[in-house]
C-alpha cells in the first residue's frame, strides 16, 4: 500500500508538470494568434487537473485504508497481549490451587497461630512454676529480712511465720491451678 501511495505521488508530480506545460503552450499559441490551439491546450490542462483531483481522492482513500490496517495491527497486538495475560493468570491460579486450597491454607495458618499461643502460654506457666520452690522462696524471704536488719542496724526478734508461709503456699497453688485452667481453655 505504501508503494502504491508513492506511485500516486509521482503521478501527481507528472500531472502538475503537464498542466504547467499546457498553460505555457496556451500562452505561446495566443501570442502567435492561434486561438484554436490555445483553447485546445487549456482543455488538455483542464483534463489533467481533473485527473489530479481524482488522484487526490484515491490517495486520500489509500491513506485511510493504511491507517485502518495499522490500527487493526495494533488491535491484534492488544488482543495477543490480553491472551498472554489470561494464560499467565490461569497458570498462577493453577499453581495456587484454587479457592479451596487458599481457604485450607488460611485455616492451617490460623491453627498454627493458635497452637503457638497455647504452647507459649504453657511454656511460660511451666517456667514460672518450676523456677523456684517454696523452700527457695522461704530462704529468699529470710535473707531479705537479714539484709534489712543489717542495713538498719536494728536487731528484731524472730517472728514466727509458719501461718503466713502456709497462706502463701495456698495462694501459689491456687495461682498454678488457674494458669493451668487458662491454658486448657485456650487449647479448646
Amino acid at each position: 500500500m505504501k508503494n502504491q501511495r508513492d506511485k500516486l505521488h509521482q503521478y501527481q508530480r507528472r500531472i502538475s508538470v503537464l498542466t504547467d506545460r499546457e498553460t505555457e503552450i496556451a500562452r505561446q499559441m495566443l501570442a502567435k494568434g492561434d486561438k484554436r490551439k490555445a483553447k485546445l491546450a487549456l482543455r488538455r490542462k483542464k483534463y489533467q487537473e481533473s485527473l489530479l483531483a481524482k488522484t487526490d481522492a484515491q490517495l486520500e482513500q489509500l491513506e485511510i485504508l493504511t491507517r485502518s490496517v495499522e490500527f487493526a495491527m495494533v488491535q491484534k497486538d492488544v488482543i495477543y497481549g490480553l491472551q498472554q495475560g489470561t494464560s499467565v493468570l490461569e497458570t498462577i491460579h493453577k499453581e495456587i490451587g484454587g479457592i479451596e486450597h487458599v481457604e485450607k491454607l488460611m485455616g492451617d495458618t490460623t491453627e498454627a497461630i493458635t497452637y503457638q499461643k497455647v504452647f507459649t502460654l504453657r511454656e511460660i506457666s511451666e517456667m514460672l512454676s518450676d523456677q523456684m520452690t517454696f523452700q527457695d522462696e522461704d530462704e529468699v524471704e529470710e535473707e531479705l529480712g537479714a539484709l534489712e536488719a543489717e542495713i538498719s542496724g536494728l536487731s528484731f526478734p524472730a517472728v514466727p511465720n509458719t501461718r503466713i508461709l502456709e497462706l502463701e503456699r495456698s495462694k501459689k497453688i491456687l495461682l498454678q491451678e488457674e494458669n493451668e485452667e487458662n491454658v486448657m481453655a485456650i487449647m479448646t
